[in-house]
């Protein structure tokens, strides 16, 4: 890649314009972008030595000129249109933005060696599914970096006392199913540790957990009135961003499916001809073939016609504004759907209430739990059991007279 200004330029805007960013947004990225190299030159920074440092001391240096120029403050994310522009550039220059920290303590090398043989461990040990090791992970990490802010140096020095006052600390923002989960996880850090000599003691046995009832949980699940509710509204938005969402929620109120599986649908899933929707199961790995109805058929073609981008992504569903790549969640999708339908569901509001939602329809409807299994991916026949609780709560208001009983005096 080449470090001359013009060309940079020039490779900037070929890699913005395969990337399907409006013309406005390129000129704008461009114009930051160049300004911060005339930055770097006057201060005699080489690019390949630019840390976010610098980045921020720009920002910074462009806020006061934007005062002298204009003779007031500039918005509160007017920072964040040069900062892109600048990360474009560097992510085009240099092998890796933002670079890796130059400069780690003892107890941040120690942390990060755990963290990848813990990793490892896992998935080789263990075997472990990717997404499990991740959630894994993303605790592991929090939990070592609060030591490390705690000012704990040595991992050989972890003590029961340390984890309690860890708990004490995450319990309050966390329901029961989530400690119980973190408990769990950070017991197997610390057999880990022990197995691996870290630490001389194992007091994972010490990590205790709040004891879970099997299906002690009832599903959030939306009613028949809010999902009807939640569709009409979202249909009203003919942009491209509502085409899309009532793509997304026609799959999840007919189907059931699960939000992964919606985001890795790609176009060849879809079998006009035989009205055929495939779906890759994401827990387990196995295939449904599905009948594609109509309205759902209907959606995303309306999405494919006049919302999607165009692009060589096979992605079904993409982002509305560049760089136009698959989406990683649909959670602020869903949520922003049902709150625009006046939708407020008791407990989580994400895409899993149409999944529950849909689970509980087919068992009042009489549907063989194994049938529904099935329908939902589900690698176990108990995996359902869960929905026949909640499809059961409705019958507590309702009260009946019992044939032959009386009331005694």
């Amino acid at each position: 890649m080449s470090h001359n200004p013009i060309v940079l330029m020039a490779q900037l805007r070929s890699a913005l314009g395969e990337q399907r960013y409006s013309a406005m947004v390129i000129h704008n990225y461009c114009v930051n972008a160049e300004s911060f190299l005339r930055y770097l030159a006057q201060e005699r920074i080489a690019l390949e030595a630019v840390t976010p440092q610098h980045v921020a001391d720009y920002l910074g240096a462009a806020m006061q000129w934007f005062r002298e120029r204009h003779g007031h403050e500039p918005g509160p994310r007017w920072q964040s249109i040069p900062r892109a522009g600048i990360h474009a550039m560097l992510k085009l220059a240099l092998p890796q933005w933002p670079p890796e920290p130059t400069h780690l303590s003892p107890a941040e090398i120690m942390c990060r060696r755990v963290c990848e043989e813990f990793a490892e461990w896992q998935r080789v040990e263990r075997g472990l599914a990717p997404k499990s090791i991740i959630d894994l992970m993303w605790e592991v990490r929090f939990f070592l970096s609060w030591r490390i802010a705690r000012g704990a140096a040595d991992i050989g020095s972890l003590s029961i006392e340390e984890i309690d006052a860890y708990f004490a600390e995450r319990a309050s923002k966390l329901r029961r199913r989530s400690i119980k989960d973190t408990a769990q996880r950070l017991r197997a850090l610390v057999r880990f540790l022990h197995t691996k000599g870290y630490i001389a003691t194992d007091i994972a046995p010490q990590i205790i957990s709040p004891v879970m009832y099997a299906y002690e949980a009832i599903p959030a699940a939306l009613s028949r009135e809010a999902i009807n509710a939640t569709l009409a509204t979202a249909r009203k938005d003919v942009s491209p961003l509502g085409l899309r969402d009532y793509a997304i929620l026609q799959l999840l109120a007919t189907y059931g499916v699960r939000a992964g599986e919606i985001m890795q649908l790609r176009l060849d899933d879809i079998d006009w001809r035989a009205d055929a929707l495939r779906i890759r199961h994401s827990k387990t790995h196995a295939q449904t073939l599905l009948p594609l109805t109509a309205p759902v058929g209907e959606a995303l073609l309306d999405y494919l016609r006049r919302g999607r981008p165009k692009t060589d992504c096979r992605e079904v569903f993409l982002r509305v504004r560049a760089p136009y790549q698959p989406l990683r969640t649909l959670y602020s999708e869903v949520r922003r759907r049902l709150e625009a339908a006046g939708v407020k569901p008791e407990g989580k509001c994400g895409p899993h209430t149409f999944r529950h939602a849909r689970a509980v329809s087919l068992l009042r409807a009489s549907v063989p739990r194994k049938v529904i299994g099935d329908i939902l991916g589900h690698r176990s026949y108990d995996a359902t059991i869960p929905y026949l609780k909640l499809a059961t709560e409705d019958l507590r208001a309702i009260a009946l007279d019992i044939p032959g009983q009386e009331a005694r005096a």
